[in-house]
């Protein structure tokens, strides 16, 4: 198998010229004991990288590149102004290089690299050391041509034209590792519902950004109600903001914690494009019997989630409707970072956390391959993430890339981050997943 894999979407962009080019010798991984037959993994990149999330793929719409992020160290805590690397891979070739630093990061997600509409077109976040100030990047990593843009982003939508994004700076207060990292004293507190944070926009074609909706009109708006006696007795923040495959809809997570201390609660916020029609996909009091991940279905219509809903330990992978309606069972137990297949197969793939009942513990996580239709689970892989919590917690947040034959998840092995492509094609071939298989992502 020459280099790692290229696919062929559409036409292939033309080709670049490295500076510097550094061989990958990208490894193709053992079997474990858990994998699944005819599916091979190869570690693509090594060394303090992650690729950002579950519900964007790190592969370039040609299938030619992966984007991840490499930081500068991975033991401590960021400090304002250090600056992480932005990697380019070339999955044709197997080389990489570094095509721009980021001051804009943490943990978790890096600097939320992510592709747009074309090769040419990746989004990442930056902070200026001088103002910081915190906004989006757009790069063509072919050229090296940049442009400083209005707003951070969180999510570029499907088709390149928006991005959405809530406050990353206020973010270390809803939930540490997803953000930007400025000086303590520049970060705000949001006592009760204010309107001076939201969710913003930025117009790729002009750079400019907007408010589409603050908290205080999410509190105030959201069907069924949000409503608390108190509000002013909480700081209220958004968490994480995602664009439907369609971009015709958002969804927010919407938290509010006790001023002195406590539980917080959190909601589950959908609105349209255009900041109307906002309802409660998950209240609060579901919310509160055990749940985590939310994640857009492929029809633009549909949530799925981690959820208690049946009042007994551990949680289900469940569906509704963005206004929280039809809930569904489809998959025992849920777990870890779960979406589905982006051409509406019944699959699932998702990963867990080590300390869930459904990994095999050891600081090793399961890929989980779900056909929800017949209630059967493949084992992709099992990798080593370690058994680190919080801040420095390592999670694989298995993705599809766009044509639904590859996952790419991060890992840790030789005591680093480590990032690993999947390549579902035989499983695909096998009925009744043979048609979508021949027509999107073969060679």
């Amino acid at each position: 198998m020459a280099g790692i894999w290229l696919v062929a979407y559409r036409s292939p962009v033309a080709r670049w010229a490295p500076a510097k080019e550094e061989s990958l010798s990208p490894v193709l991984l053992p079997l474990t004991d858990s994998s699944l037959a005819g599916v091979p993994v190869r570690r693509v990149s090594t060394g303090r990288i992650i690729h950002r999330f579950f519900d964007t793929s790190p592969i370039s719409p040609s299938g030619r590149y992966l984007a991840l992020f490499r930081f500068p160290y991975e033991n401590q805590s960021p400090k304002p102004g250090d600056a992480g690397e932005v990697v380019l891979v070339d999955l044709k070739t197997g080389t990489e290089r570094t095509v721009a630093q980021s001051r804009g990061w943490e943990m978790q997600l890096g600097a939320n690299v992510q592709w747009g509409r074309t090769d040419a077109d990746l989004f990442y976040n930056d902070v200026d050391p001088v103002s910081w100030k915190a906004f989006a990047v757009q790069l063509n990593p072919l050229t090296g041509q940049s442009r400083r843009m209005e707003g951070t982003v969180f999510m570029v939508s499907n088709d390149g034209q928006y991005l959405a994004s809530y406050n990353l700076i206020t973010s270390r207060r809803a939930q540490v590792g997803y953000g930007v990292v400025v000086p303590d004293s520049l970060v705000p507190r949001n006592v009760g519902p204010v309107q001076d944070d939201g969710i913003d926009v930025t117009t790729v074609t002009t750079g400019a950004r907007r408010r589409l909706v603050s908290i205080r009109e999410m509190y105030e708006r959201s069907v069924p109600g949000i409503a608390v006696s108190n509000p002013n007795d909480f700081e209220y923040y958004c968490f994480q903001v995602k664009w439907n495959p369609q971009g015709t809809r958002l969804l927010t997570t919407l938290q509010w914690t006790p001023l002195g201390g406590g539980n917080r609660r959190r909601a589950v916020i959908t609105m349209r494009a255009d900041g109307s029609d906002i309802r409660t996909a998950v209240t609060p009091e579901q919310w509160a019997l055990g749940g985590h991940h939310i994640n857009w279905m492929p029809d633009g219509e549909h949530l799925s989630m981690n959820l208690n809903v049946d009042d007994k330990p551990g949680l289900e992978l469940v569906t509704f409707k963005y206004d929280g309606t039809g809930r569904k069972t489809v998959f025992v137990p849920g777990s870890g970072h779960p979406s589905f297949h982006p051409g509406g197969l019944p699959l699932v793939v998702t990963d867990a956390y080590p300390d869930e009942p459904i990994s095999p513990g050891q600081g090793q996580s399961p890929i989980r391959l779900l056909h929800v239709q017949m209630s059967r689970e493949d084992r992709v892989y099992t990798v080593f993430v370690s058994d680190s919590q919080g801040e420095f917690r390592i999670d694989p947040h298995p993705a599809w890339d766009r044509s639904g034959r590859y996952l790419v998840f991060n890992g840790f092995t030789d005591s680093t981050r480590n990032v690993y492509v999947a390549d579902l094609r035989e499983v695909l071939k096998k009925q009744p997943y043979s048609s979508v298989a021949t027509k999107r992502g073969s060679r």
